[in-house]
C-alpha cells in the first residue's frame, strides 16, 4: 500500500488532505491549551479561596485556631493549597509535553509539506514543459512535411512547363531538395524529442512522484502516531498526581481525626477562667431593730461595722464584685455614642454619653441598695489616661480577670524577649562586621556601624525596661492569684515598692478604684469616700484634648442628648478626636464646650502634623 502508486494522479485530493491533518492537530493543541487555563485559573480560584478562609495575622482570628477544630479546618486549607498545585502541575505538563511539543512539531510539518509539494510541483511543471516542447517539435514536424510536399509540387509543375526557363526549373529543385532536408531535420528532432519525453514522463509517474507521495504518506503517519503519543501523555499527566491529591485527601481525613472535643472545652476553660471564686451567701439584713453593719468575704457591701477598727487602705479586699460589675462601663462614657449616627440631613439620637464621667457619692445605704448601686453606677479609676478610645485595654491589661491578665503579660515578656535576641543578634552580627572592616580597612570603614550600633543598644535597653515593667505588673498579679503562695506575692510587693513611677501608682490605683473590668472592693467607707475625691481631683487635673484639625458643619444637628452638641450649618469647630469607624466625630466649640456629632455630617480637615491625626492615602 503506497500512496505513490495507488494515488499518482491524486495530487490536490493529497494535498488537501495533509492540510486537513495539521489543521486538525491544531484543533487538539487548542483544546488543550484551553484545559491547561481551566487548571490554572481552578488552582487560583483554590488558592484565593484557601487565602480567604486563612486566619489573619495578629487577629482575634487567628487565636481562634489554638482549638483542634479549627486546626483542623486550617489543616484542610493547607491541604487545599496542595491540591491546587497538583492542578498547576497538571497545566504545567500539559503546556511542556504536549502543548509545546506539539506546536513545534506542527511547524515542521508545515515546512516539511511545503517542501514535498513544491517538489511535485516542481515535477509537474517539468513534464509539462517536456509535453510542451514535444508538441512544438511535432507541429514543426508537421509543418516542414507540408511545405516539403508543396515545394516538390512546384518543382515538378515547373518541370513540366516547357515555357519555363531551364533557371527556373533549377531554382524550383533546388527549394524542393532544401524543404525536403528541413522535412527530414524536423523528422529527427520529433523523433528525439518523443523518445526523450517517455523516458520523463516514466520516470515521473513512476519514479518522482510516488517518491514524493510516498513522503507524504510517512509525514502523515507521523502526525497520526504524534497524536496517539500525545492523548497517552494527556492522560498520563493526570494520572502522575493522582497519589499526590490522594495524599492531600488523607491529610484532610487524618486532621479530621485529630479533632478532640475533650481539648477543646479545656482550652475553653483556660482562655476564660478569670481566677475569681464565687461569691459567698449575702447575709440577713434585719431592719425590725437597729442594725451593725458587718462585713464579711461574702458580703458585697462597702461599709464597716460599728465599733470595728477602720482597714488600712491597701489592706486584702474581701469581696471579689467581678461577676456583678458591668464590663467596660468607664468606656461606654469615654468613647463616642454606641448608637449609629444619622444618616444626614436627619436628626440623630445617640445614646448618652457624657463628657466626663462624674464621681458618684458614696453613702451609708442598706446592703440591697449598695448592690443595686454596684449594678448601675459608673465605676472609679485613677488611671483614665491608660485607656484608650474604641474599646482598647490599658497597657498592663488590668481591665482582665487575674489568670487572663497573667497570662497576656507573660505573653507580652516573651515576646519582648524575642525581640530582645534578635535586636542583640544583630547587634553580634554589626559587631563582627566593624572586626572585619578593622582587619581589613579595604572591605570598609569600621565607623560605618556605629550609628547603628548605637541604636540597636538603644533599642535593646528600651525593650529590657519594657520587660522589667511587665514582669513587674506580672509579678503584681500572680501575687493576688489564689493560687499563687505567699513568696510570689512578697515578691510581687518587694517590687512594687522599688517602683514608684506612673507603673506603681497605676497599680495601686487599680487595688482601690474599678478600671471599667473589675475591682477588688474596700471594706471600709471612709476610704471609699477619699478615693472619690481623688478620682475627682484625676479629672480636674485632665488636660483638654489637643486639637488636631478644623471641621465645618454641612447640616444642621440637634444634640438633644449627653456626649452630643448641637451644630448649625456652615459652622466651623475643632477636631479633637476623630472618627474611629463608628460613625462619630468628637468636636470642641471652645474651651469649655465639645461633644460628639455625625461623621456625616462635617467635612474634616486633619492636620497632619498633628498629633493623633492620621494620613489619608
Amino acid at each position: 500500500m503506497s500512496w505513490g502508486t495507488e494515488l499518482w494522479d491524486q495530487f490536490e485530493n493529497l494535498e488537501k488532505h495533509t492540510q486537513w491533518g495539521i489543521d486538525f492537530l491544531e484543533k487538539y493543541i487548542k483544546f488543550v491549551k484551553e484545559r491547561t487555563e481551566i487548571e490554572i485559573n481552578y488552582a487560583k480560584q483554590l488558592r484565593n479561596l484557601s487565602k480567604k478562609y486563612q486566619p489573619k495575622k495578629n487577629s482575634k482570628e487567628e487565636e481562634e485556631y489554638k482549638y483542634t477544630s479549627c486546626k483542623a479546618f486550617q489543616t484542610t486549607l493547607t491541604e487545599m493549597t496542595d491540591y491546587a498545585g497538583q492542578h498547576e502541575v497538571i497545566s504545567e505538563n500539559m503546556t511542556l509535553q504536549i502543548t509545546a511539543e506539539l506546536t513545534r512539531f506542527v511547524q515542521e510539518m508545515k515546512q516539511e509539506k511545503k517542501s514535498h509539494f513544491h517538489d511535485g510541483r516542481k515535477a509537474q511543471q517539468h513534464i509539462e514543459t517536456c509535453w510542451k516542447h514535444l508538441e512544438a517539435s511535432k507541429r514543426r514536424f508537421e509543418r516542414d512535411c507540408k511545405e516539403a510536399d508543396r515545394a516538390q509540387q512546384y518543382f515538378e509543375k515547373m518541370d513540366a512547363d516547357i515555357n519555363v526557363t531551364k533557371a527556373d526549373v533549377e531554382k524550383a529543385r533546388q527549394q524542393a531538395q532544401a524543404r525536403n532536408q528541413m522535412a527530414d531535420d524536423s523528422k529527427s528532432d520529433y523523433s528525439s524529442t518523443l523518445q526523450k519525453f517517455n523516458v520523463e514522463q516514466h520516470e515521473h509517474y513512476y519514479t518522482h512522484i510516488p517518491h514524493i507521495f510516498q513522503k507524504l504518506q510517512e509525514m502523515e503517519e507521523k502526525r497520526i502516531v504524534r497524536l496517539c503519543e500525545s492523548l497517552k501523555i494527556y492522560a498520563e499527566v493526570d494520572r502522575q498526581v493522582v497519589p499526590i491529591i490522594g495524599k492531600c485527601l488523607d491529610g484532610i481525613t487524618k486532621a479530621a481525626e485529630s479533632i478532640d472535643q475533650t481539648h477543646d472545652s479545656q482550652l475553653v476553660i483556660d482562655a476564660f477562667k478569670s481566677g475569681f471564686e464565687p461569691p459567698g451567701d449575702v447575709e440577713f439584713e434585719d431592719f425590725s431593730q437597729p442594725m451593725k453593719r458587718t462585713i464579711s468575704e461574702s458580703s458585697l457591701s462597702n461599709s464597716r461595722s460599728d465599733g470595728k477598727p477602720e482597714v488600712k487602705f491597701g489592706s486584702k479586699s474581701k469581696g471579689k464584685l467581678w461577676p456583678f460589675i458591668k464590663k467596660n462601663k468607664l468606656m461606654s462614657l469615654l468613647t463616642s455614642p454606641h448608637q449609629p449616627p444619622p444618616p444626614p440631613p436627619a436628626s440623630a439620637s445617640p445614646s448618652a454619653v457624657p463628657n466626663g464621667p462624674q464621681s458618684p457619692k458614696q453613702q451609708k445605704e442598706p446592703l440591697s441598695h449598695r448592690l443595686n448601686e454596684f449594678m448601675i453606677s459608673k465605676p472609679k479609676i485613677h488611671c483614665f489616661r491608660s485607656l484608650k478610645r474604641g474599646g482598647a485595654g490599658p497597657e498592663d491589661f488590668s481591665n482582665l480577670p487575674p489568670e487572663q491578665r497573667r497570662k497576656k503579660l507573660q505573653q507580652k515578656v516573651d515576646d519582648l524577649n524575642k525581640d530582645i535576641q534578635k535586636e542583640i543578634d544583630q547587634r553580634d552580627a554589626l559587631t563582627k562586621m566593624k572586626d572585619v572592616y578593622i582587619k581589613n580597612p579595604q572591605m570598609g570603614d569600621p565607623a560605618s556601624v556605629d550609628q547603628k550600633l548605637a541604636e540597636l543598644g538603644h533599642n535593646i535597653e528600651k525593650l529590657q525596661q519594657e520587660v522589667q515593667k511587665f514582669q513587674g505588673w506580672l509579678a503584681e498579679v500572680e501575687g493576688r492569684l489564689p493560687a499563687r503562695n505567699e513568696a510570689l506575692r512578697r515578691q510581687s510587693g518587694a517590687y512594687e515598692s522599688q517602683n514608684t513611677s506612673a507603673v506603681s501608682n497605676c497599680a495601686q490605683d487599680r487595688e482601690s478604684s474599678p478600671d471599667g473590668s473589675y475591682t477588688e472592693e474596700q471594706s471600709q467607707e471612709n476610704e471609699v469616700k477619699v478615693m472619690t475625691t481623688d478620682f475627682d481631683d484625676e479629672f480636674d487635673d485632665e488636660e483638654p484634648l489637643p486639637s488636631i484639625g478644623t471641621c465645618k458643619a454641612l447640616y444642621s444637628f440637634e444634640g438633644h442628648n449627653e456626649g452630643t452638641i448641637s451644630v448649625t450649618e456652615g459652622e466651623v469647630f475643632h477636631v479633637i478626636e476623630e472618627d474611629k469607624g463608628d460613625g462619630w466625630t468628637r468636636v470642641r466649640r471652645n474651651e469649655d464646650e465639645e461633644g460628639y456629632v455625625p461623621t456625616s455630617y462635617v467635612e474634616v480637615y486633619l492636620d497632619r502634623n498633628a498629633k493623633g491625626a492620621m494620613t489619608y492615602i
